[in-house]
């Protein structure tokens, strides 16, 4: 790295720090290089030593990724309103990527949904992106590392203060696992709202496509939705139950356009990404005992069947067996 290049993140850095991540004010100061721009507003911010600030990223092994820069994730060049630097821990592999985003309030099918999909993502070689957030976020992390896969977490603050901190073990279990912590927001930089949508628009920006499960009315969700319409990016939408609360926006969606889906298998074949099919031998190892439970009573009733008759026959209670169905469902071993 050239002392030019070098001084040029160092002075980007305390720029952001000293205007406090405002994107309009960062992006009206530079005229010709950093140095320059934060030349002109020093003055203002005496506490502030580039030097010092660059310092503390280095000893996190936090990359600060210019827009300039050979390494700068093409996607963001592409998109409206692209961000002007990005820091980086970890491995920031983009492409191919999938956008997995939903509710924080989610329903334990909704999570299972978004581990599973994220799962057979992972096993085809996307990498999963998602922000870290609690319910949908997190479940697609965790699916994406189920799958022995790489997941990249986008915050709405700096790599130095994850946010939220119940999932501080997810976010070093993404590091060890070859994924990556990317942010457009200093190091140690606290949320607001406007935060969340900035991150909204590079979650959808590094994805090829973004996959919506469980968006109540007002959702980030359907924020990174509208971006992903902005960048010609392509939205898909688990359905759920009319009147559920969860998915008024994702009802929302379809309405308007989206793709509804089910499962995994079908937005594979909507992008055209080929997998190898599993033998039906191999697929039963994995089902659970309730799983197979319930297979054995479809079998006897054939399918479809109701859900009161599968219960009954399977001592399993209509909740659950309503669930296990879902599962075989998202599995593929139900149409």
């Amino acid at each position: 790295m050239s002392d030019f290049i070098f001084s040029e993140k160092q002075y980007y850095n305390a720029v952001n720090i000293a205007l406090n991540a405002d994107y309009k004010k960062i992006k009206s100061k530079k005229i010709s290089t950093w140095e320059e721009a934060w030349e002109n507003i020093k003055n203002n911010f005496p506490d502030i030593n580039p030097e010092k600030e660059f310092e503390k990223l280095t000893n996190e092994g936090i990359e600060l990724i210019l827009d300039s820069d050979d390494n700068f994730p093409k996607n963001l060049k592409e998109m409206p309103w692209p961000p002007l630097a990005i820091y980086a821990k970890g491995n920031p592999k983009t492409i191919p990527g999938i956008a997995i985003v939903g509710t924080r309030k989610a329903t334990t099918i909704g999570k299972n949904t978004a581990k599973q999909i994220a799962k057979k993502f992972s096993e085809v070689n996307y990498s999963v992106i998602s922000g870290l957030a609690l319910g949908i976020d997190e479940s697609a992390h965790s699916g994406a590392l189920d799958g022995h896969g790489v997941t990249i977490a986008v915050l709405p603050t700096g790599i130095g203060n994850i946010y939220p901190r119940q999932n501080q073990g997810l976010a070093k279990k993404i590091l060890e696992n070859n994924g990556a912590i990317v942010s457009e927001f200093p190091i140690y930089y606290k949320p607001y709202i406007s935060s969340f949508i900035q991150r909204n628009r590079i979650i959808s920006a590094l994805s090829q496509a973004t996959i919506i499960i469980e968006a109540p009315e007002k959702s980030g969700a359907l924020a990174t939705a509208r971006f992903a319409l902005e960048q010609d990016r392509e939205i898909f939408v688990i359905p759920g139950p009319v009147n559920h609360p969860n998915y008024t926006g994702s009802h929302k969606l379809i309405r308007e356009g989206a793709r509804l889906v089910t499962n995994a298998e079908e937005i594979f074949e909507d992008l055209g990404i080929e997998i190898k099919k599993q033998k039906q031998e191999e697929l039963f190892k994995q089902l659970t005992q309730e799983e197979l439970i319930i297979l054995e009573a479809i079998n006897q009733l054939g399918w479809p069947s109701s859900v009161d008759k599968i219960s009954e026959i399977s001592k399993i209670q209509v909740q659950k067996a309503n669930q296990v169905i879902a599962f075989l469902t998202i599995k593929g071993i139900l149409k």
